[in-house]
């Protein structure tokens, strides 16, 4: 088995399965790549497109084909020499409906139930209605409508001899302690004769198990067809459409672990940890060696066995100690290597899907071998935005929007109405942890609950990064910045009063170790508060971050994606360079993106629309134009024109950069397609922006005017020729760089990831448009055509340019994994007539040498050209400066050339003259 040497991302589901994959193993091993990184493989919700709602964590998802399909998927693998990466969620679990056990037997034994402590409830709640109890915010009207209507079903299951609410896909299960409530009433000796011996079980210590007696008599009274009728009688007087059923029914109701509530409540009041805001995934608590041990058992025995070379952890910040899960993770792993297989692969991989913020750097005492490389998308996209187009972009969205340029305010501003609305309850938790630590001391027991909330709220709402990592030891310096950040910011906007209560949340969230308090129960209430607080802050920045601000700002859209630094338009080549030195030097294994299952607008929608910040005056007077024209489309809605004018701007960008370069408009059923995903874009992103429409209330009326503008648009023949001759525009620049970004993702120290199918362009919208189906047999068979990255650039359009560049780098990491698993990274100075446009960087290891150098901001170079390639010519003096004067040849690895060198000074023409990136390779041992 070859180490982890390149990786494709692959998403199962019931129309894509694990025999499905193994179809195309052939193609993938051809194609370079070392190890299938999969989508998650353990149980999951019937149907489930993602995988993320596990419902059952020790078993293979049998719409996938089970575990006996994943042993042949793996069969396939080793047969061309490579490995599994499995993506495990060790956060959350899917709850609600009727498939997580697990969930099940919380619901019908509350805090007696073996699985209580695997979930993150908190059973004592301040509302006495939930003292005890779990609030189910899961019925989608008021509970006395659903009550009164009939909707709330009482029903038995005689497989498993158990009572239970139906309500639509949801099965909420009664205490068995409760059976007595429904046996009572019915008219049968035998049934009647059982209901004192399941009010017995209320009284007793091994209810759990000895339950199992009173269910076997049960089954046997039911044995008569006459008991049966008799149950089926009383189960009728819990009819809530009746006056009397429903007060039946909301009696038995009242005795269970739970309350059901209608959907509405859950942001306000619901009393257990979410995956951010979504009331079906409920949190683990996965630091509980238990829950751990429970969760991880599969995938470590994969590990064991050798199926399975390395985990990607999904949402580590969720966790409530990270660091601490990662190292335990990695001990379990080391156990797991040493029983391992002979030939299988020595090291495992953790990599960790993290979303680093501006100056954040992934703490190195985890464990770990990287992120899952959303801050390489973030650096390279950063890279081919022109600098100088972002004021004019900035100057045209307040002119048009209305709306101020700032993405750190529009942040400000989603945080406070994230915790104002979807998190709530969250806040709240956290606000009462530590209102606990300040009652707990005389010095600090006079601090209001109110005012905790107040500073709470300003410390959050300024917090720079998704989390930091206090724990019992206190704050690591590491994150002291950040959090210093947000005190300074939080201190701006608050009394001083509230201020000197903000001081004191700086201790106990870890300025303050607290193993260091005075006592015991200081010592765990702290502890608390920390994690309910760290647990805060990073879905507040989700959802404020990438889900709300990222859809408000839109000065270039391109800039605002999952892990990307919104406020900052462009970075320079060092910065460039000096993020890929540390990460050679600190992380050289860690995975490297440039798209994902997450992505808001596929790397090559991003490839175009940087091209577009090039030409930001020329889009500014064709925006004002197509405003102009567009008018009449424009409908006038009470609260204002649809779409406004800030969504009309972000629907021209998503446009242009959707459009692939092979879309004609006079191909009718192609515009129909097109039109189609954009709507479906159109509606998440209004609904996202939470401004004029949003998840929880959707306004209709504003929805169904922005899609007749839409359609209106690319129906209308002045306009969609003119749009279409604007995309014309960017199909060069964005296809040089789509391939740009392609070799870099290739070059850069780490392990490049390949999203599936992007071995083409990719012109992806967010999902669930980025998990289309991806069409293996076109790509195969472009494959076979065995076309070289020169050859194919004749025809770009098709993309199969692009996976011959692919295809080239990954045979050249195949021949030389050392250089690229062990190489460090040399930024190489540009100069001449266009040096900032040129960038360039040498990987050296053990005398090998592999050279890059690639264009950007290159709009103005390919004018009148016919490819995405600088003609040589246009670079003039252009050169980079090599680290030495030795003479020595070059082969290029993408021609097979030589490029001679007899100065230090090498001319960009030469480098590019062939391709539109230049790769060149030397040993200089053999020289």
């Amino acid at each position: 088995m070859s180490e982890i040497r390149a990786t494709v991302r692959l998403q199962f589901h019931r129309g894509f399965t694990l025999d499905d994959a193994a179809e195309w193993v052939g193609y993938y091993a051809r194609l370079g790549i070392s190890h299938v990184y999969a989508s998650p493989l353990q149980m999951s919700r019937v149907g489930s497109p993602h995988g993320y709602d596990g419902t059952d964590p020790t078993r293979i998802d049998p719409e996938l084909g089970g575990e006996a399909a994943l042993e042949r998927l793996v069969a396939r693998l080793r047969e061309h020499g490579m490995g599994l990466i499995l993506d495990i969620v060790p956060n959350h679990v899917a709850v609600g409906g009727s498939q997580n056990p697990w969930w099940q037997d919380v619901l019908a034994w509350g805090r007696a139930s073996p699985y209580a402590g695997f979930f993150d409830i908190d059973w004592h709640s301040p509302d006495p209605l939930l003292a005890g109890k779990l609030l189910l915010p899961f019925l989608g009207t008021p509970y006395a409508d659903a009550l009164h209507g009939g909707d709330l079903v009482l029903r038995h299951e005689p497989e498993a001899m158990d009572f239970h609410i139906a309500y639509h896909e949801h099965r909420f299960p009664l205490d068995p302690r409760r059976y007595g409530d429904i046996l009572r009433l019915a008219e049968h000796t035998a049934l009647w004769d059982l209901a004192p011996r399941f009010d017995a079980l209320q009284r007793r210590e091994d209810a759990y198990t000895a339950v199992a007696e009173c269910r076997h008599a049960l089954r046997q009274a039911l044995a008569d067809p006459a008991a049966g009728q008799a149950l089926a009688r009383a189960l009728a007087l819990f009819d809530g459409a009746t006056r009397g059923g429903a007060i039946r029914l909301h009696d038995l109701l009242e005795q269970q672990a739970y309350r059901l509530a209608w959907w509405r409540t859950g942001a306000d009041e619901i009393n257990w940890r979410r995956f951010f805001d979504i009331t079906e995934l409920g949190g683990l608590r996965i630091e509980r060696p238990e829950v751990f041990e429970a969760v991880h058992a599969l995938p470590l025995r994969l590990v064991e066995q050798g199926w399975v070379d390395g985990l990607r952890v999904d949402h580590v910040d969720g966790l409530a100690d990270p660091r601490g899960y990662c190292r335990r993770l990695r001990a379990r792993l080391g156990e797991c290597q040493k029983r391992r297989p002979p030939q299988a692969v020595r090291h495992v991989a953790i990599y960790v899907e993290k979303i680093l913020a501006a100056d954040e750097t992934l703490h190195r005492d985890w464990g770990v071998d990287g992120t899952t490389g959303y801050e390489l998308m973030n650096a390279i996209s950063a890279l081919q935005h022109d600098p100088a187009g972002a004021e004019p972009l900035r100057g045209l969205w307040r002119d048009v929007s209305g709306r101020e340029p700032d993405f750190p305010a529009e942040v400000r501003l989603a945080r406070r109405e994230v915790l104002t609305t979807l998190l709530t309850s969250e806040f709240e938790a956290c606000a009462r942890a530590l209102h606990a630590v300040a009652r707990h001391a005389l010095a600090t027991r006079d601090i209001t609950l109110a005012a905790v909330r107040r500073a709470l709220t300003a410390l959050v709402v300024h917090f720079p990064v998704y989390r930091t990592y206090a724990d019992d030891g206190g704050r690591p310096e590491l994150d002291a910045p950040f959090f210093d950040q947000a005190m300074a910011g939080a201190r701006g906007e608050l009394s001083p009063p509230d201020a000197e209560v903000l001081a004191w949340l700086e201790r106990w969230l870890g300025g303050e170790a607290p193993a260091d308090a005075g006592d015991a129960e200081e010592r765990w209430l702290r502890q608390r508060a920390i994690v309910r607080f760290q647990q805060l802050t990073s879905p507040v920045a989700a959802k404020a971050v990438e889900d709300t601000a990222g859809y408000r700002s839109a000065a270039l859209i391109s800039r605002n994606d999952v892990g990307f630094d919104g406020e900052h338009f462009s970075h320079s080549p060092r910065w460039f360079h000096d993020a890929n030195a540390w990460r050679a030097r600190h992380f050289p294994h860690g995975l490297v993106a440039t798209a994902t299952h997450d992505h808001k607008r596929g790397e090559d929608v991003r490839a175009r629309l940087a091209a577009l910040s090039e030409n930001a005056g020329g889009f500014a007077t064709r925006v004002e134009r197509w405003r102009d024209l567009a008018a009449p489309l424009r409908q006038a809605l009470p609260d204002g024109s649809a779409p406004s004018p800030g969504d009309e701007l972000i629907l021209y960008q998503v446009l242009l950069g959707a459009w692939p370069p092979t879309l004609e408009r006079h191909d009718t059923e192609a515009m129909r397609r097109f039109a189609e995903r954009l709507a479906q874009w159109q509606q998440k992103a209004l609904r996202e922006a939470k401004l004029r429409t949003h998840w929880l209330w959707p306004d209709e009326a504003y929805e169904s005017a922005c899609r007749a503008y839409l359609e209106g648009l690319l129906a209308s023949p002045a306009l969609c020729r003119e749009l279409e001759a604007a995309a014309r525009e960017l199909d060069l620049p964005g296809a040089l760089n789509g391939l740009v970004q392609t070799a870099l993702r290739l070059t850069v120290p780490g392990v490049p990831d390949l999203y599936q199918g992007g071995e083409f362009w990719d012109h992806s919208l967010v999902d669930p448009d980025n998990r289309r189906p991806v069409d293996h047999a076109a790509r195969q068979a472009a494959q076979d055509r065995h076309l070289a990255p020169v050859t194919a650039l004749e025809s770009w359009q098709d993309g199969g340019v692009k996976q011959a560049l692919i295809a080239r780098l990954l045979a050249l990491r195949h021949d030389w994994p050392e250089l690229f698993r062990h190489g460090g990274y040399r930024e190489l100075e540009s100069a001449g007539d266009h040096g900032e446009r040129l960038v360039g960087f040498l990987r050296e290891h053990d005398g090998r040498q592999l050279l890059v150098a690639v264009p950007r901001l290159t709009a103005a170079l390919l004018a009148g050209a016919e490819r995405p390639q600088v003609s040589p010519s246009r670079w003039g003096d252009t050169r980079l400066r090599l680290p030495d004067r030795r003479d020595g040849a070059w082969q290029c690895a993408l021609t097979g050339t030589t490029l001679r060198v007899t100065k230090e000074q090498v001319a960009a023409g030469e480098l590019l003259s062939a391709f539109p990136v230049g790769i060149y390779l030397r040993d200089t041992q053999s020289q």
